[in-house]
Parts: C-alpha cells; structure tokens; sequence
C-alpha cells in the first residue's frame, strides 16, 4: 500500500464492531509513527491507550455527564469563530450525511457521545509548558497514527468529542495535571452494516485553496 493510497482509503468511521484490537497492531501503529517530524526532534507525544475495562470506566463517566448536563471542556479549546469559507463546508456535513446515510445519519449525535462504540481510543496529550507548535506536531502524529491504522486493515476517527471532559480522563486514565490532553483517536474494526458509515465528506477543489507562485 503506497502512502497516496493510504490517504485515498481513509476516512472518519462512525460505528465500530465490539471486537478487541490487537495488542500487537496497536503497537505497529504507534511504533511506525513515531517517525513523525516534530520542532527541533522536541517529541512531545505522550500516548495514552485506553481498552477494555478502563474504557469502558471512562464511557460510563461521559454518560453520566452527558446526563447530567455537564458541559463540554476540553482542554484545546474550540475556536470562538469560524471563517465564512469554514462555515460553508460545515453547513454541508449533515446534508451530505444524509445524501450517503439515509434515516442512519439519525445516529450521529448519539455515536459521538458513545465514543462511536469503539474498542479502543488513543489520547494523545502533551506537557502543559508547550504551545501552538508541539499542537502542530500532534496533528501530524495523529495523521501517522490513522494512516497506519489502514495498513494495518483498522479504521479511526479523530474527534473532539472523545475529550469532552478531561477530569473524567484523569480519573480513569491516571492522566497527571501537568499533561494536557489534546485530541482522541477512536480505532477498531469498522461495523460494515451500520449505514453511517456510508458516509463521505466532501473535499474542496484543490484550485479554489491553492495559489503556485513562481
């Protein structure tokens, strides 16, 4: 599988199977992305896998705050605003989830407070002291970690959702004070007979983005 093909076959999944992800592919994924480029080889990954038992723990304590109207405070906050062009594409998400999904986009939100039901979720988390940049290198560790997850015949979903609530975390996770936790990755065995993963985002022109100067 060349990298380009990689790309191709990605995409967000949104209903996995309760099947276990294996050990041993877990660690090829996180093995083969450590090789992501980080400001002056800084690493600042810190990678917390949680399974079985402690994620369950940590989906019974989502539920209970999604019950109890907590809000919503992930630790990288969302932007105040969006740009227009932003905005646009945003508006589409859940036409175009319907366009592929039918009555199964209906899902969504529910899915999302599930943690997509997926077996395993990778948090990836960084020293408080670090700023925009070590961010930046965890975009591109994430984007290692979800195309070698195809190559290893697994799916993802990175989402903001899976960090709502970063005391929860701590708790569960043993996750110290001092280490912010940025993003989630939801990984499994993708559930072939849910419609919603139908789905397919659309992408915007490459021409419409880019200006070549030369």
């Amino acid at each position: 599988m060349t990298v380009k093909e990689a790309l191709a076959a990605r995409r967000s999944m949104r209903a996995f199977k309760n099947q276990p992800v294996e050990r041993e592919k877990l660690r090829a994924i996180l093995e083969a992305s450590l090789k992501t480029p980080s400001w002056a080889n800084s690493q600042p990954w810190q990678i917390v896998v949680a399974e079985g038992a402690a994620l369950e723990r940590v989906r019974a304590g989502y539920a209970k705050c999604y019950a109890d109207g907590v809000p919503a405070s992930p630790e990288v906050a969302r932007p105040d605003k969006w740009p227009e062009a932003c905005k646009e594409r945003q508006r589409g998400l859940y036409p175009a989830m319907l366009r592929d999904c039918g009555d199964a986009a209906g899902q969504f939100g529910a899915l999302n407070q599930r943690m997509f039901d997926a077996p395993c979720v990778i948090f990836l988390c960084m020293d408080t002291m670090l700023g925009h940049w070590s961010l930046y290198d965890l975009g591109a560790f994430s984007q290692s970690v979800m195309l070698a997850a195809v190559e290893e015949g697994l799916d993802t979903i990175p989402a903001i959702t899976l960090v709502n609530y970063p005391e929860v975390l701590r708790r569960e996770l043993k996750i110290p004070e001092n280490t912010k936790i940025a993003i989630g990755i939801a990984i499994g065995y993708v559930d072939e007979d849910n419609a919603i993963n139908n789905f397919r985002s659309d992408r915007t022109p490459l021409d419409d983005i880019t200006v070549f100067c030369s």
